[in-house]
């Protein structure tokens, strides 16, 4: 029986569907808090552990979800993570793809470099060049944490004022100032999960009354849809450019240019929406599919 790993933050809806599959498919699966990661170098052979379970020796680990933590924190959990695939052990998403597609400006920079079609984004530090940026994209935005999931921290900015103020308060906290033109769209956005080089399932999701976030974490609606060859292609293009294996892709429709954009490619995606609403089971494709890729 393959004896795999999922390193998680914690307990939830999601651990819980990864050990109902694991059973389903007959496969050993741990469940393994990031925060007790451990490793060791010069001292015997040297390996990555969690909980005292051994992490070099398993068959695959599967990446549920990275928690917030230090700049040091961090750095040491997707080290280690290089470290299992340096020494052979099937890692889901591999560390490269995961450091990607958690930085929203890394992300959109691979896909353009693939000549994918991204919106028009702008990066910066400073208040002064972002309200030139702000201009410059029409004077309507979207503020978004460089580092952020779930449509939580977005703001949609369309006056000057309101611009100056934002942009000023970012700058005193440290922050990085990610602007993104406002895109008018039908009140709906596509996400679709890619596994293996292939469309799994996909949703549109509808934002609740009141509300242009889509998101279902923050009571947006989903529905199963079946893509179109377009929107297939984008997505499994979108998972190849950073890396990833399996990713959730989000697509928008741009009303005014009447184009589908890429949003964001996410190397830690939920699944439960999707699940609800294509039956699709999702954990058990993936825990198959890691199997497959250890033998």
């Amino acid at each position: 029986m393959p004896n795999f790993a999922a390193l998680v933050s914690g307990t939830g809806w999601h651990v819980a569907d990864l050990l109902r599959a694991a059973a389903a498919v007959d496969v050993s699966l741990h469940v393994l808090a990031f925060g007790d990661v451990e490793a060791s170098v010069g001292i015997g052979p040297g390996r990555v552990s969690a909980c005292d379970v051994g992490l070099d020796g398993v068959d695959g680990v599967l990446v549920r979800m990275m928690p917030p933590g230090s700049l040091e924190q961090v750095v040491f959990r997707m080290d280690a993570l290089h470290r299992l695939t340096a020494v052979g052990v099937p890692v889901w998403n591999p560390p490269r793809s995961v450091e990607a597609a958690v930085d929203k400006y890394l992300t959109l920079s691979l896909l353009e470099r693939r000549g994918l079609p991204v919106p028009a984004t702008w990066t910066g530090q400073t208040a002064t060049s972002a309200l030139e940026a702000f201009d410059a994209l029409g004077g309507d935005v979207v503020v978004k944490p460089l580092f952020g999931s779930e449509g939580r921290g977005l703001m949609r900015v369309g006056h000057r004022e309101l611009a100056w103020r934002c942009f000023h308060a970012l700058e005193r906290t440290g922050s990085v100032i990610y602007l993104q033109r406002w895109i008018r769209h039908p009140g709906h956005d596509l996400r679709l999960f890619v596994l293996g080089g292939r469309v799994l399932g996909a949703i549109r999701r509808t934002a609740r009354d009141g509300e242009w976030r889509t998101n279902v974490a923050i009571g947006g609606r989903a529905e199963a849809w079946t893509p179109d060859a377009e929107a297939a292609r984008l997505a499994v293009a979108a998972t190849e450019a950073v890396g990833a294996v399996f990713a959730g892709v989000d697509l928008i429709e741009d009303l005014d240019a009447g184009t589908r954009v890429l949003i964001e490619v996410n190397a830690v995606p939920g699944w439960r929406a999707l699940s609800a609403a294509t039956g699709v089971d999702v954990a058990a494709a993936l825990l198959d599919a890691l199997r497959e890729a250890a033998r």
